[in-house]
């Protein structure tokens, strides 16, 4: 049998859609659909994804020795159609949409990927894995791990909503697993949507949202909403919800059980709304201890992968760890359905081809996208008519270093693109951490996003636990710990709600949310030695080790992708600088510069 050197990874059609690619058991690169498009959480087949993929090891189509869909669609349209018959004829009103989007390039996958990529071999297989199959392929196999626990818990993939699984050497074998409509991610993004947000993109809001409020409502949600069992599983009480056949998540009953209707996107936040989402996050962490709990009994694993949308729940991911239930984790950092393209991938080439970890993991920080030189950049500065200067690699990182510790926001734009829903050094602001109005000016002036939502750290590996509670790599932002101790200012008393922004809350209060805890980033020399230097000049200099990054967007949009991006996003915001690769750009020295506005900083 043949050796596939070229192996193509796919997701598409629900939502994130991507490509990624395995050349020789090595991840070659991967992108979201997204990124190319400019369109959030673009789901169509990802022709600009797959294009980039190839570029990048320049190869084409003809190349391919496999193409890999993350998913079974039969299976999936399967549930989908005896769900409707099960709860007949409430889903009359939604039915024909959903059944028309299926009775084409959905339905007959393999045909659609001969269409869309016509320069196939004929040689050249298409396979489907199973949905929590690319899943748990995307934990373990980027993994340290030679063996390990896996984990995926998302909305649904065919059926599936959870599984646990064991994973050695090459092969991964699912041992247990939960069934729609009963999902720790469909009851999260049921509170989501409940509480003004939506899904699929807000669940991060709701997170942030719930060290604001107090968990009135967890043993409402305990009593009512589920049925939860001595190993870990649960059931959801469908009398509160209304997925199966309405188009809402939630009904009337689940409205008066929370004191009243939805949130709508326009409406204020109440604190109610602040209790709720503590509420059900509270509730979602106990869900998911419950169930590493049980992976780790079936296994016996000392290691435990995580993937599936609900493990980029970086909060209940940090309790997770506190537990010390596990010695190591590791989790994907494009958990999602993103990442289920580079699973399957990953699980084709491990069906024919053994496996060796690596020491740290296979993923390269997730900068799989594509890059620019700086010639590249150039070019698109001239067309802008920019005004920039280039510096030298020491004298840009002096620049940068001193901006930032002029309370400069600064957009930074660098190396491969980010993979993932994360922006973890190369398409990120940044700004100084210790800057008491650096939260509200990047949420407000930059982002054009809720004042409530916080900021993530970054920091050299070797530092992270000088000034966190937390002394593991967290190099994909994925884990949330406590700031030192060492490090809080008290709050007033009786502060509460949005209130609390206006505390300061420790000596780096930017990246410090109200409960005292922060979403952290590990950066390693080894993985973005630019990066590194920079948190290292930048300590040097101020004596803190600790910037602000987050991602380089504004609200509603992807993140960058291309210099042409960074540059018309940049001059549509109030950011001071913007670095790209080794040029510097100051935004009112650009023709047609808006003076900045001076909104107020404070909460919505």
């Amino acid at each position: 049998m043949p050796p596939w050197r070229n192996i193509l990874g796919i997701s598409a059609y629900y939502h994130d859609a991507a490509a990624a690619l395995v050349c020789d058991g090595r991840i070659t690169a991967a992108a979201q659909e997204e990124r190319f498009t400019r369109k959030k959480n673009d789901a169509d087949f990802p022709n600009h994804a797959i294009a980039a993929c190839l570029r990048q090891a320049n190869l084409t189509c003809g190349q391919l020795d496999a193409v890999v869909f993350y998913d079974k669609p039969i299976l999936k349209f399967s549930r989908v159609l005896e769900t409707y018959l099960a709860v007949a004829p409430s889903g009359w009103r939604t039915f024909p949409t959903v059944l028309s989007n299926w009775l084409g390039e959905r339905l007959d996958l393999r045909g659609t990927l001969r269409k869309e990529l016509p320069e196939l071999r004929t040689a050249c297989a298409i396979l489907f894995a199973e949905h929590h199959q690319s899943h748990a392929a995307s934990a373990f196999y980027p993994s340290p791990f030679n063996d390990a626990a896996i984990l995926t818990i998302d909305g649904v993939g065919e059926w599936a909503t959870t599984t646990i699984g064991l994973g050695r050497g090459a092969k991964i074998r699912l041992i247990e697993e939960m069934r729609f409509p009963h999902s720790v991610g469909l009851l999260y993004s049921a509170f989501t949507d409940y509480c003004g947000f939506r899904i699929n993109s807000g669940e991060y809001k709701l997170m942030g949202l719930a060290p604001y409020g107090e968990p009135k409502y967890a043993g409402v949600i305990r009593e009512n909403l589920l049925d939860l069992k001595p190993d870990g599983s649960f059931r959801l009480n469908l009398d509160y919800f209304n997925f199966l056949g309405g188009t809402t998540m939630t009904n009337g009953r689940f409205h008066r059980l929370f004191g009243g209707p939805p949130r709508r996107h326009e409406e204020p936040i109440e604190q109610r709304h602040m209790d709720v989402a503590r509420s059900i996050q509270m509730v979602c962490e106990e869900l998911v201890l419950g169930l590493a709990r049980r992976a780790r009994d079936v296994t016996g694993c000392d290691n435990l992968c995580l993937a599936g949308g609900v493990a980029l729940n970086c909060v209940a991911n940090g309790r997770l760890l506190r537990e010390k239930m596990f010695k190591r984790l590791w989790i994907q950092p494009a958990a999602g359905d993103a990442g289920g393209a580079l699973g399957a991938a990953l699980a084709a080439w491990h069906s024919r081809e053994a496996r060796t970890p690596e020491a740290d993991d296979s993923m390269r920080g997730s900068l799989l996208g594509p890059a620019y030189s700086d010639d590249e950049i150039e070019a698109i500065l001239k067309k802008h008519n920019a005004v920039h200067a280039r510096y030298s690699d020491n004298e840009l990182l002096e620049k940068t270093v001193q901006l930032l510790a002029d309370e400069k926001v600064v957009g930074w734009f660098q190396g491969r693109m980010e993979f993932g829903p994360r922006a973890l050094g190369n398409r990120s602001i940044l700004g100084d951490a210790r800057s008491p109005r650096m939260q509200s000016v990047m949420n407000l002036k930059v982002k054009f996003r809720e004042s409530f939502r916080p900021f993530a750290p970054i920091v050299r590996r070797e530092r992270v636990a000088d000034y966190f509670e937390l002394d593991e790599d967290s190099p994909y932002m994925l884990l949330v710990a406590p700031v030192q101790t060492r490090l809080h200012q008290p709050l007033p008393a009786g502060t509460k709600g949005f209130d609390l922004l206006k505390a300061g809350r420790s000596t780096i209060p930017a990246v410090t949310h109200v409960d005292y805890s922060a979403r952290i980033q590990t950066v390693s020399r080894e993985i973005n030695p630019r990066l590194y230097d920079l948190l290292l000049r930048f300590e040097q200099t101020t004596g803190c080790g600790v910037l602000v990054n987050t991602s380089f967007n504004v609200r509603g949009e992807p993140i960058v992708c291309t210099p042409d991006d960074a540059y018309r996003c940049f001059m549509n915001t109030e950011m001071d600088y913007l670095v790209l690769g080794n040029f510097i750009i100051e935004r009112l020295a650009q023709p047609g510069a808006k003076v900045e506005r001076r909104v107020a900083l404070q909460a919505d």
